[in-house]
């Protein structure tokens, strides 16, 4: 069984897709149970079985925005 953070927590996930591919999930861990994980990022809302999980970690904070530089 893979470790995680308590909800609240940046994330990444890897899991694999039925078609056997595997892709990630960056976002905040806001649900995990003994069948189920819920990140919220980028594509939206996403529940992994936790049996289609191959790795998961818990990661630093986005990055700030970058500004626009000026021109000179």
């Amino acid at each position: 069984m893979i470790d995680l953070p308590e909800p609240g927590h940046r994330v990444v996930v890897r899991y694999l897709l039925p078609s056997g591919q595997a892709t990630d999930a960056l976002g905040d861990l806001l649900s995990a149970d003994e069948t189920t994980i819920v990140v919220d990022g980028k594509r939206g809302v996403e529940r992994i079985a936790r049996s289609a999980i191959v790795a998961a970690k818990e990661v630093p904070p986005p990055p700030p925005p970058r500004t626009g530089r000026p021109r000179g």
